[in-house]
């Protein structure tokens, strides 16, 4: 190991320096950065940080979640070259030393990293009950609300009862009602119960995990007046892997622990999401909070299908029982509790352009698979950063590596730091890379932006899948399990529903079989509330005949990641190969990969569908004109598409016609040499064999051999020119990348002298402007969907073309205003006045990109 002067300041070299020597590196961009940075993820470094973050518990707030943020800064100090400071830079959010780590960004002259703190309101639980009560309140049954495991699991066995089975969130209280049978307690199901004329008034519902997000289910008992709701994991969710089709339950085979338990936040996601208190405004210690509009009036349980196998078996036909009631107890700590987000920076030649890649580091428990297996794939896409650094790397745009806090609870963390850097990332950042949890079972997916669906695409063609050599990354979207079944009569057991429910999420895809991005990840506040495109996953998810994933719970564990989830840990090397990809591409590309074309056309789909919707509900309302901005949207960009070719081509033909004038003065240099050499009596090699005269002869426009060079010296005077002229190529380097300032290319403006070596800095400048015009109409597009009137009632999100569904939370709704106008509202001058708000917006867009002619 030893230190090197860069741009960035000293940082760490560990390649050996030759001859004693401290080399300048070579510049590393394009392919070359690309290929050296996927060499270096790999499965043993992968392993051990899974083994580092994922073998203890670390909820939000805590402090073993405390030492992870840590861990991450020292990761981040070690791999980037950043000397640490005396004491650890953990900044409280609001600060001073705060608001400069991230206001500074676009100043940095090298790799810095630091902790934020917020302080969010939460809750932490008590003591909790579930109970069968007669109807003189009488225990006949009191439910064992822990999770159990053997040693076979050695950390779950642990730290079975570390964190208590709860809601994040949730409402503490104390009530006993009746139980009713919710199914997937989605919109539709409380409804039906509602026609059915069910007595849901002060009853205990209990709802399946699945369908929508686990907030709403609460939120849709509250709106039907019951007193409580219970939650649990039904293994008819499970696939082919389950207990009836003869497989044993975790941890001794691939199915079920039957004492298993979900938790998770039941926040009302799709209100807003982050502190319920500061809703808009960033968690200061000392802010102003206000009681919390998005989360439960009524108390609510995660409980194991043990106990709700009891339940079920004594609820009796019709709905409700006879004699009989249930108590749900939850009491919460609801307080305000620290939380860290840990934040690093490369500058780049770019500095006030920023690409963030972000992954939430807090898990309800040890969290192999979510979070950790998304951090330790980010862990390996930090190594390979750092790797790039020290080989005199630096990236075109400024990268930005964050390690969110107390996702978990609400997208909290990021949504905290979105909405205290509001205007700064409006200003400054281009795109955002979200990685969640990167494993947990066999199929690969990737949701983003519209924009960026051909260029996830092409990431995950560029990469070999993680097991079969013969197939690429992209290929793995079709990968399953190898759990079929394995009772007698050969038949396979699976739950029609449950099948047709996977079918349905599996298809919301685009055209290019990219998904659509709805909630449920850190990338929510970028994208839906300041329009920044945004990509999440590029991970593996479980399917149907996978090992059943426990997720939130003991048993989403190291071991279980290891034995079942991703043996070899090829995936989540795989998985930071594409994410690192993605970042690199984005940071990296002259003309931004933004298709907005692409996302023109997709926005004409989503309006079929919602004309679709108005057939079917026999609402009278026609979308001509929306229909009409649409098409002049999608001629717009098509011109945008010629531009970006146009303007690419102008700045290579700048570059192609410099490198052709100084190929003719580096043939006019070896006349020169080759004369000497021949008064020397020695031979003149063939052109392109010595490397030596050829890096002599390069890039050069006015050097000629001075006149008072005596004989015997021109050798050392040639290696003297050399070592010259290996600086000027340097420089050289430097004027190409950092040639124009205004543009937004890098670069001190020293270098910009018009007379340095005869280089074309007045066309490469206006080639640059070119290509920095084609980059704003680009970088307008998504943030034209943004309406600072918001979504009706849930005016937090603000992007018109895409919002979590109301009553969806995690998925995606399409022309969200729009759309529910028709399926809640069923009002058609509401509908009308959404189209004419989208056309508005279309329209302002089709400005914004249109080509000056």
């Amino acid at each position: 190991m030893w230190y090197r002067h860069s741009d960035e300041g000293l940082v760490i070299d560990h390649s050996k320096p030759r001859h004693g020597h401290h080399k300048r590196p070579h510049h590393l961009f394009g392919k070359r950065a690309e290929q050296v940075f996927l060499s270096i993820p790999n499965e043993d470094s992968a392993i051990a940080a899974s083994r580092q973050y994922a073998t203890k518990p670390h909820m939000a707030g805590t402090n073993g979640d405390l030492d992870t943020a840590k861990d991450f800064l020292k990761l981040l100090q070690d791999e980037l070259g950043i000397s640490p400071p005396s004491s650890d830079p953990i900044f409280a959010a609001g600060s001073p030393e705060s608001q400069h780590a991230t206001l500074g960004i676009p100043k940095a002259h090298g790799p810095r990293a630091w902790i934020d703190t917020y302080y969010p309101v939460m809750n932490t639980p008590l003591d909790r009950r579930l109970q069968i009560l007669d109807d003189d309140g009488k225990v006949l049954w009191d439910a064992d609300l822990k999770e159990y495991s053997d040693e076979t699991d050695p950390e779950a066995a642990k730290y079975s009862d570390d964190v208590p089975t709860f809601h994040g969130l949730s409402k503490g209280g104390d009530v006993t009602g009746q139980l009713v049978d919710g199914n997937y307690c989605t919109k539709d199901d409380y409804d039906s119960l509602v026609q059915q004329k069910t007595n849901l008034k002060g009853s205990i519902v209990m709802c399946r995990y699945g369908g929508i997000f686990r907030g709403l289910k609460v939120k849709g008992g509250q709106e039907v007046g019951a007193a409580g709701v219970l939650v649990y994991s039904d293994p008819r969710d499970d696939g082919t892997v389950t207990i009836e089709n003869e497989y044993e339950a975790y941890p001794h085979g691939p199915a079920r622990n039957p004492t298993s338990v979900q938790r998770g936040s039941v926040q009302f996601l799709s209100i807003y999401p982050g502190d319920p208190t500061t809703p808009g405004y960033p968690s200061y210690e000392n802010s102003t909070r206000t009681e919390g509009e998005n989360i439960p009036s009524i108390p609510s349980l995660p409980i194991s299908w043990a106990n709700a196998e009891k339940l079920l078996k004594a609820l009796q036909k019709g709905g409700t029982w006879e004699g009989k009631q249930v108590r749900l107890l939850n009491n919460v700590d609801t307080r305000v509790i620290p939380i860290w987000n840990t934040m690093g920076v490369i500058p780049g030649h770019i500095k006030n352009e920023v690409v963030v890649l972000g992954n939430h580091r807090d898990a309800w428990v040890m969290g192999a698979a979510d979070p950790s297996s998304g951090t330790v794939s980010v862990h390996e896409v930090v190594r390979g950063f750092g790797h790039l650094l020290r080989k005199g790397w630096k990236p075109l745009r400024t990268i930005v590596i964050a390690s969110w806090d107390a996702e978990e609870y609400g997208l909290i963390g990021s949504t905290e730091w979105g909405e205290d850097f509001a205007s700064w990332i409006d200003e400054h950042v281009i795109s955002y890379v979200n990685l969640d949890g990167s494993v947990s079972g066999s199929r690969f997916s990737a949701s983003g932006s519209p924009l960026l669906s051909h260029f996830l695409r092409k990431a995950a063609l560029d990469i070999p899948h993680p097991t079969d050599p013969s197939r690429t990354l992209w290929d793995a979207r079709s990968d399953s399990g190898e759990y079929f079944g394995l009772n007698a009569n050969g038949t396979i057991v699976i739950n029609a529903e449950t099948m047709g429910m996977h079918e349905m999420e599996m298809s919301a895809l685009d055209s290019v079989g990219v998904g659509v991005l709805g909630s449920g990840s850190d990338y929510t506040v970028f994208l839906q509330r300041n329009g920044v495109p945004s990509t999440n996953g590029g991970g593996f998810g479980a399917t149907l005949h996978d090992p059943v994933y426990h997720y939130h719970s003991i048993f989403d564990s190291e071991r279980w990641q290891e034995v079942y989830a991703d043996p070899g840990f090829f995936r989540h090397v795989a998985s930071a190969k594409h994410v690192g990809l993605q970042v690199l591409r984005i940071a990296g590309s002259i003309v931004l990969p933004f298709n907005t074309t692409h996302y023109a056309y997709e926005l004409e789909s989503y309006l079929d569908k919602v004309e679709g919707i108005a057939a079917e509900q026999s609402i009278d309302i026609r979308f001509n004109s929306l229909r009409k901005s649409m098409h002049s949207l999608q001629k717009a960009s098509a011109s945008l598409d010629e531009e970006k070719v146009k303007a690419e081509e102008e700045l290579r033909d700048v570059l192609k016609k410099w490198r052709k004038k100084h190929s003719k003065i580096r043939r006019k240099l070896r006349k020169v040499y080759c004369r000497i050499k021949k008064v020397l009596g020695r031979k003149c090699k063939c052109p392109g064999r010595d490397k030596a005269e050829d890096t002599l002869a390069t890039q050069w426009t006015h050097h000629q051999l001075p006149k008072n060079v005596r004989i015997g010296r021109p050798p050392a005077w040639f290696k003297e020119q050399q070592e010259q002229q290996e600086q000027q190529e340097q420089q050289d380097t430097d004027i190409a990348y950092g040639i124009a300032v205004e543009a937004g290319f890098m670069g001190p403006r020293h270098l910009f002298d018009s007379h340095s070596r005869g280089f074309p800095i007045r066309e490469l400048k206006h080639a640059i402007k070119r290509i920095q015009t084609v980059n704003k109409k680009l970088s307008s597009f998504e943030r034209g969907l943004i309406s600072e009137d918001g979504i009706k009632e849930r005016e937090w999100f603000k992007h018109l073309g895409v919002a979590p569904g109301k009553w969806l939370g995690y998925g995606a709704t399409t022309l969200p205003g729009l759309t529910e106008s028709l399926t809640f509202e069923r009002n058609a001058t509401l509908a009308q006045y959404e189209a004419d708000r989208l056309t508005e917006l279309i329209d302002r867009i089709s400005a914004n990109i249109k080509v000056e002619d």
